[in-house]
């Protein structure tokens, strides 16, 4: 793939700077993190290799390690001044985050210009590892899902096309042929995600659980739904702390999260009923019955789509912004979405097919005045704008 993401610039320079921290490329699977590091690694003028741990069987700390013990033979062999040594899914690796930190400290202590690269796809087992055991030693580079500009340059997507096939540049090719698509999603990008990310690494007694609860809150996505309820739809029903633990692990993966209840007590969004999100909106199609020509031929199915697309995108960019994502709601008024950003609190309202007397936003605004509301569609931001704008833009 010729398409460089904009993070590609930010590696290029990073690595190119003086040694310094450790940089840490982490994201969901399938977002492209290897494909980025193979085109700077193809412009890379520094000595380098490149391992992966799914290439090993068996890997463990001392295969780590020797690793590193290799490039510094190396460079001693060949006169190197600097080095970069970058190493893919690190966090399959047992202990992977104190073996960094010994050889790192190593080559600080013995001043070697060994540039690290660390990829990995599970956020929650890289970042524990990153604040457990390298605090201040590491930057981190966070690479979500595809974004519609994105797929709009490479693949010349519509935004019909990015609503309902979302942003898994691998998929784009099956678009054509939708039963090939939804295969492929689910047997290619999802099952990896799930049984490599979640449950290989994760403690789980109930694995057909967390997988029924996976695909119903897909399906559930943009909606308001008590775990309680949740609960009489499973087959292999766990109680609420359960399923509770299991949508953490799920967000943790960059797959589904429960947005909570906007409120200033603390208490009140906790133990509110979650509101259902999928990361990447092609993870809500392919567990819907409706195909692509029906989602874009009929307003209401089309509203719900593209609420979850937006709702999709702005979870996917709330750790690059450096927001939180909630929703609102007081009897029957509501809002889609709230953005909290230090003190300020944007409130959006979707209003793409449906909807379109909801007071929710005005009685919002009376209560919390917001630093801004939003209404994305008829009398508003376009999908469009919003799915191009810069989220920046939001809080000044």
């Amino acid at each position: 793939m010729n398409y460089k993401r904009p993070y590609y610039t930010t590696v290029l320079q990073r690595i190119n700077e003086q040694r310094s921290k450790l940089q840490v490329i982490v994201g969901p699977r399938q977002v492209g993190k290897s494909t980025l590091i193979g085109q700077v690694l193809e412009e890379c003028e520094i000595p380098h290799e490149s391992y992966s741990s799914d290439d090993v069987t068996g890997v463990t700390a001392d295969w780590l390690s020797q690793l590193w013990e290799s490039q510094r033979l190396k460079m001693e062999a060949h006169s190197e001044t600097k080095r970069l040594l970058v190493i893919d899914e690190v966090q399959k690796i047992n202990n992977w985050s104190e073996t960094v930190k010994a050889e790192w400290d190593r080559d600080t202590r013995e001043k070697r210009e060994l540039i690290v690269v660390l990829l990995g796809s599970s956020r929650m087992l890289i970042e524990k590892g990153l604040t457990e055991s390298l605090a201040g030693r590491f930057e981190l580079i966070r690479m979500p899902h595809w974004t519609y500009p994105e797929m709009r340059d490479c693949f010349g997507w519509s935004i019909p096309q990015y609503v309902f096939y979302g942003g898994y540049p691998g998929a784009s090719q099956y678009i054509s042929d939708e039963k090939r698509w939804r295969t492929y999603v689910k047997d290619s990008l999802i099952e990896p995600s799930i049984s490599k990310d979640a449950l290989l690494n994760t403690k789980i007694t109930k694995p057909q659980l967390l997988r029924q609860l996976f695909e119903l809150g897909c399906s559930y996505s943009g909606e308001i739904l008590s775990l309680t309820k949740m609960i009489a739809q499973l087959q292999d029903a766990g109680n609420v702390t359960t399923l509770a633990g299991y949508l953490h692990l799920l967000d943790e993966c960059g797959l589904l999260c429960g947005l909570q209840k906007y409120a200033e007590d603390k208490a009140r969004k906790y133990n509110s009923i979650p509101k259902y999100q999928v990361y990447n909106s092609a993870l809500r199609s392919v567990y819907c019955d409706e195909s692509f020509d029906e989602v874009i031929e009929d307003p209401k199915i089309w509203g719900r789509y593209v609420e979850s697309a937006i709702g999709a995108h702005l979870i996917s960019q709330a750790a690059i912004v450096g927001y939180s994502v909630y929703y609102w709601r007081e009897k029957n008024e509501e809002v889609d979405f709230i953005l909290v950003r230090n003190r300020k609190k944007i409130a959006i309202e979707v209003k793409s097919g449906r909807r379109t007397t909801n007071k929710g936003l005005s009685t919002f605004a009376e209560s919390y005045n917001p630093h801004r509301s939003i209404v994305v569609g008829s009398g508003g931001l376009s999908v469009e704008e919003l799915l191009t704008m810069d989220l920046e833009i939001l809080f000044k």
